[in-house]
């Protein structure tokens, strides 16, 4: 399966980001025996965090810019990629946070890396960054 959502960079569509993403997994795995909670707090988690660092930073006061959200689900593999336009960021000025340092920013790198198996970026591709989030689903063995 293989979809995407084209949708304005707001926060105002952030419930309808989460939404998309977890109907469409849901009307995938369907009664497969995936462990649904877990598995969809932790996406949800991981794309509000990509959803809202492009709104207030790569596409900051630019609501007209759209980002494009892509998903595929092959074979318990989930790949979800989140497309913005704007100048991008260099991950070689990253520094983690540090809780004695009181950082208020930078958090979300560390949670995306947390939460997810893999996590790519990739600048200027075509005009447009790419962050690509990726998760083998965990499969709850069957009770017979």
């Amino acid at each position: 399966m293989r979809t995407e959502l084209h949708i304005p960079s707001d926060l105002k569509f952030l419930t309808i980001v989460e939404n998309w993403l977890l109907g469409c997994l849901e009307t995938e795995l369907g009664d497969t025996s995936v462990d649904w909670p877990r598995l969809s707090n932790r996406l949800r988690l991981a794309l509000v965090e990509a959803y809202s660092n492009v709104v207030r930073h790569a596409h900051r006061d630019q609501p007209n810019l759209p980002i494009l959200i892509r998903l595929e689900l092959k074979e318990g593999d989930l790949a979800l990629e989140i497309w913005d336009h704007g100048k991008g960021y260099d991950l070689s000025t990253y520094l983690p946070p540090s809780p004695e340092d009181k950082q208020e920013s930078g958090y979300g790198w560390l949670i995306m890396n947390r939460l997810m198996d893999r996590v790519e970026y990739r600048l200027q591709v075509n005009g447009r960054n790419c962050l690509k989030l990726e998760a083998n689903l965990p499969m709850v063995t069957e009770k017979r």
